[in-house]
């Protein structure tokens, strides 16, 4: 794995196209299916997230919650919330779990980030973000992302969930930050817009969004990006294209690009070891 911190577009574009063209038939769509086989001690694990239900009207959003170890009322914690891949969309609410738990869960027992996690799930025929998808297509005419428009029915019920949430008094409000993979990278930058108050800092990995809405939060909210050079799923140009836009705004922003990666940039990125104390020294801008 080589692993680079750069934003310049047009070596990556050129870099993307060389691989492809010498190794079409050598590279595999990884993203959108679940990991069908997770050990024992990790589902064990992952019994410490609380199955939980948002009910709004007649709609239903169901997630699962991680409180900190020796979790108190009388205390204040940071929110993270985590957006899920297409691949995990269900409703099983166990789903969500397969990719970036363990990555909390490691700093559980130690207690070395206390903090409350969320994990939504989407329903199979739903999506995080409002963007028109065409999977005949490759490359970047397979996702358009719309500027704003009304969120999708399972966006509208994080964005309450989240309203609700943190107007608890054991969750620090200039603390929460949100992050996500492929579909759920899409719905971070997704989020980003409607809610720019809401969010200190933020990490999608291998997703997208219109570049036109980045002003709404540029100056708002601390971003690092991740994406994989060899994706052949979502174009790194999508991320490349945000990390553009949001410079040009004087953004807090930087990028990780995993040169020889392909869609499952997700791997790579949990074992950061700099992810997690990056994100919770965030405070948020006033």
């Amino acid at each position: 794995m080589l692993k680079t911190d750069w934003t310049n577009l047009d070596l990556i574009i050129k870099h993307y196209k060389m691989f492809h063209q010498k190794n079409k038939f050598l590279i595999q769509i990884l993203g959108w299916l679940p990991l069908l086989f997770v050990s024992n001690g990790l589902l064990a694990q992952q019994d410490l997230f609380s199955e939980e239900m948002y009910i709004d009207n007649n709609d239903t959003l169901k997630y699962r919650l991680l409180l900190p170890k020796d979790f108190s009322e009388n205390k204040t914690y940071p929110l993270v919330l985590f957006l899920h891949g297409a691949g995990e969309r269900g409703n099983d609410n166990k789903t969500q779990l397969v990719h970036g738990s363990k990555m909390f869960l490691q700093h559980h027992e130690t207690d070395s980030f206390p903090a409350i996690i969320v994990f939504p799930q989407c329903p199979k025929e739903d999506y995080w973000s409002n963007v028109t998808r065409d999977y005949s297509k490759k490359g970047l005419e397979k996702f358009k992302f719309k500027r704003l428009g009304k969120p999708t029915k399972s966006m509208k019920l994080v964005l309450n969930l989240m309203d609700e949430l943190t107007q608890k008094p054991y969750v620090k409000k200039d603390q929460v930050y949100v992050g996500g993979l492929s579909m759920g990278g899409m719905g971070t930058f997704d989020i980003l817009n409607r809610k720019p108050e809401m969010f200190a800092a933020a990490f999608p990995i291998c997703g997208g969004g219109n570049p036109k809405s980045v002003s709404r939060y540029a100056n708002k909210v601390s971003l690092w990006v991740f994406h994989g050079g060899m994706d052949d799923v979502v174009h790194p140009y999508f991320s490349l294209a945000m990390v553009t836009a949001l410079q040009k705004k004087d953004s807090d922003v930087k990028l990780t690009y995993f040169e020889n990666d392909n869609h499952n940039t997700w791997d790579a990125t949990f074992l950061e070891p700099n992810l997690l104390p990056w994100l919770f020294s965030n405070i948020k801008k006033q």
